[in-house]
């Protein structure tokens, strides 16, 4: 009688199949879950913002006007024009004076107002959300409200007048007017790097100050020398968000000023809108945005390397 011959190839597909790695382990399993968690956002970024950018840039090398059905490739010849604008040496100066008015103005009124704030002084709650309050008004209602306020026979004069001081019309005025769009845009935003220096505040050890009292130290120095640098992050946020907005302000010059008088508050963004949608040339409109992204870029990678000097442990 025939012994069957047994299966020694069994054996060896079993061990191959233990020895061969499973194809869904749990950390190919999170990997995945985590590629499906970010592409929404990987694709947002990639249609409002990457695409944008490049459409900008290509954009900017064309003649492209609306009204007249153009849209010729002209290659560099709007960045030549940008060269030689006449215009744009006083644009770019409004532009870096409001924006060092609204830098130096917003970050030291938010400190003080947040330092003041964090005393627990009576009423703190109070007007901590009379200085937050702007920020969640509608940009253009404030906007509009100031503008009756600082016409020539408007609220503000109607004050001084009552203590029997001639107000200017500040809208008019080449100094006032800049002045005038630096105040409103302070006072709309600065409730918002107040909250953010006030919870950076009372996140400093308290030990830190009972042990400098202890060793002779004064206000002055308490805040040099731990205030400050305790906080330093929450300056360097603060900075980098007011520098980025201050050159992207728009509907407060519009409708406070229009770029006036003459040009003395036509910031660069205003100057873009002006070509692009009133004169209709896009191909500059385009090269200008270009301009605006480049200093926009080189600003916000000159504050982020200095982290190194201005924020306390950071490597």
């Amino acid at each position: 009688m025939t012994q069957p011959v047994p299966d020694t190839a069994a054996p060896r597909r079993e061990e191959s199949r233990r020895a061969r790695p499973a194809r869904w382990t749990a950390r190919r399993r999170d990997h995945l879950a985590g590629y499906l968690f970010i592409t929404p956002q990987m694709l947002g970024a990639a249609l409002f913002v990457l695409l944008p950018l490049g459409l900008m840039v290509w954009y900017s090398f064309h003649d492209w006007n609306v009204l007249a059905g153009g849209f010729q490739f002209t290659g560099t010849d709007n960045y030549e024009r940008l060269l030689e604008d006449p215009a744009l040496p006083g644009v770019l100066g409004a532009t870096a004076a409001f924006s060092v008015g609204l830098v130096i103005l917003n970050l030291t009124l938010a400190l003080s107002l947040a330092i003041l704030l964090n005393q627990k002084l009576r009423g703190s709650i109070v007007f901590r959300t009379i200085f937050f309050s702007p920020v969640a008004v509608t940009l253009v209602a404030w906007t509009i409200v100031w503008r009756f306020l600082l016409q020539d026979d408007g609220g503000i004069n109607g004050l001084l007048s009552g203590i029997g001081v001639e107000g200017p019309n500040w809208l008019r005025g080449e100094t006032t007017a800049m002045l005038a769009v630096i105040v409103v845009q302070v006072l709309k935003n600065v409730g918002l790097n107040m909250v953010l220096f006030l919870a950076a505040l009372q996140g400093v050890p308290k030990e830190l100050y009972e042990a400098s009292t202890l060793d002779g130290a004064g206000p002055w120095t308490r805040f040099r020398r731990i205030t400050m640098p305790m906080i330093s992050p929450t300056i360097l946020l603060t900075s980098i968000i007011t520098v980025v907005g201050s050159l992207q302000v728009f509907a407060q010059i519009d409708v406070l000023t229009s770029g006036g008088p003459g040009t003395s508050t036509t910031v660069l963004v205003y100057y873009l809108y002006q070509n692009a949608f009133q004169f209709h040339d896009f191909g500059y409109g385009a090269t200008l945005s270009v301009l605006l992204f480049a200093i926009v870029l080189v600003l916000t990678v000159i504050q982020w390397q200095m982290r190194r000097k201005w924020v306390v442990h950071e490597d």
